[in-house]
């Protein structure tokens, strides 16, 4: 554990802040003061779930905060709300827009190791220093002008008032929002003018605060809905999608397109080539109509697509079409023609990195296979996937656990499937302490919450399953058993799935600068 704090103190996780309004660490103190997304999703059942108040909440901190709504106006944003793959959708839309030159802002939740993976410029996090200059003036003017001694805004409140600030400041081309929870609501909702919007795939998922049927779920997410910017989903259930029609009408969008499968063969070996699942292919599709219509939003001067590039938001093969675009590869605005190739796509979608989602990490331990599947669908997925990579001869352990209100019997009865070797159940708790893994009074009894819920997943799995009290406990199991079996032939393969958390508390330990490596 020694090693692992010395590594973490390189890492720059205790490095101060030369910022006079106080250290990184001491802004990550009082971040978790705030009330976290869980403790507000119980507030908000207890209370009125629907009641827009919670929402107006946003707009009056963004105000004082010192940004009017025209001055947010005057991003340009790509907005993309759904149950599954948004993270992923979100990411490659980024890296697609940077790929061309643009500069690029993305907001995205929750956090795997930094709570600064959430606020990422030119696909990278903002720096300590960064955060902790925003955070302490942000901060400081909302304490000002509290009316009350609880009148601050809740966690990912705060993180989106700032992720505004800093893109602002920044001057960027584009922001690209990931929706925290359901979209009517949240308060990444408070942008009144997105260029486009992306709904991807449907499920039930919060379904105490968002509804219990796929319509009401449609209709939360669809709430992202803005007058005049274009709509993108991909293939829904008709039930969610008649829905998602009616509100497009409602809000007078430009119009709602289902983005096609992917069907062409040069389109199809791209996605192969770069390692693509057909839910990922999915989610690519969804990302590059968003990347298109964001562009042809700059229209100014002709743009070439060819080589089965989108055109009018459609595949097509072997075609040329003229449209247009404004380019900014120069500080002063320069008006540029560009010809847009298929393999430049493919450059950004196989350059994304977007940890803990299909992601293996191979160690001189273990191979892990880390996926964040938190629903029915997104956990058969989970499972069909790691059934195709997985070496069939090797010993198989799980490390599992889930996060709010999801049903753990249902996804425990899907991995069941996989017989593993052996089964662990953790909290989302690191356990060793992290200047990002902040020990609050609501975090150990959210802790003591999910230490209960761990007895009962045991229970229901049975035999060759434990309970432990953290992450590095399982590690440290899953290491001493690997040096008394382990051979080349034989390394073992730890599947960890349930929760991002879960993930991130695993990734902090074996790869806590998120490098895609490890030397675990």
């Amino acid at each position: 554990m020694f090693t692992l704090l010395k590594k973490m103190t390189h890492n720059g996780f205790l490095v101060r802040s030369t910022h006079t309004g106080g250290s990184y660490e001491e802004a990550i103190k009082v971040l978790y003061t705030l009330q976290s997304n869980a403790a507000y999703l119980k507030s908000v059942i207890k209370h009125d779930v629907n009641n827009p108040e919670r929402f107006k909440e946003t707009e009056k901190y963004l105000l004082r905060s010192g940004i009017t709504l025209e001055q947010l106006d005057s991003l340009s944003i790509i907005h993309v709300a759904g149950t599954k793959g948004k993270g992923t959708t979100c990411a490659f839309t980024e890296a697609i827009l940077r790929q061309y030159g643009f500069s690029t802002g993305f907001f995205s939740s929750p956090h795997l190791v930094s709570v600064r993976e959430r606020i990422r410029l030119n696909g990278e996090p903002i720096s300590q220093s960064h955060f902790s200059h925003y955070f302490w003036d942000i901060y400081r003017r909302l304490e000002r002008k509290r009316e009350y001694e609880s009148d601050m805004p809740t966690y990912f409140k705060f993180l989106t008032i700032l992720s505004f600030h800093v893109f602002l400041e920044a001057n960027i081309d584009v922001a690209i929002l990931e929706v925290g929870i359901g979209g009517e609501l949240d308060s990444t909702n408070v942008v009144r003018n997105p260029v486009c919007v992306g709904i991807t795939s449907l499920g039930l998922e919060h379904t105490l605060l968002l509804g219990n049927t796929l319509e009401e779920i449609a209709y939360q997410k669809s709430g992202i809905f803005k007058p005049y910017a274009a709509a993108f989903t991909v293939p829904q259930p008709e039930i969610a999608m008649r829905i998602l029609r009616k509100r497009a009408a409602e809000r007078r969008c430009r119009d709602l397109r289902v983005v096609p499968a992917i069907q062409t063969r040069e389109w199809n070996d791209v996605f192969s080539s770069v390692g693509l699942n057909s839910i990922q292919q999915q989610n690519a599709s969804l990302s590059i109509n968003l990347a298109l219509e964001w562009m042809k939003s700059r229209c100014d001067k002709p743009l070439l697509l060819i080589n089965n590039t989108i055109v009018n938001n459609t595949i097509v093969n072997n075609t040329k079409y003229v449209t247009g675009f404004r380019d900014n590869y120069q500080s002063d605005k320069v008006d540029l023609s560009q010809t847009v190739y298929l393999n430049k796509t493919a450059t950004a979608l196989a350059s994304c990195k977007w940890p803990g989602r299909t992601q293996i990490l191979r160690t001189s331990v273990a191979d892990f296979f880390l996926d964040g599947a938190h629903t029915v669908e997104s956990i058969v997925n989970c499972i069909s996937w790691f059934t195709r990579v997985n070496r069939k001869t090797s010993s198989k352990f799980l490390i599992f656990n889930t996060s709010g209100d999801r049903n753990s019997l249902q996804l425990l009865k899907l991995l069941k499937s996989l017989d593993f070797d052996k089964v662990y159940f953790a909290p989302n708790c690191v356990g060793v302490p992290s200047i990002e893994d902040m020990n609050s009074t609501h975090a150990q009894n959210m802790m003591k919450e999910q230490r209960k819920k761990c007895e009962k997943h045991c229970e229901l799995w049975g035999e060759n399953s434990e309970v432990k009290n953290n992450v590095t406990e399982v590690l440290i199991d899953i290491k001493r058993y690997a040096s008394l079996k382990m051979t080349r032939n034989d390394k073992m393969e730890v599947l960890v799935t349930g929760s991002l958390h879960l993930i991130g508390a695993v990734l902090t330990i074996i790869d806590p600068n998120l490098t895609m490596s490890s030397d675990f």
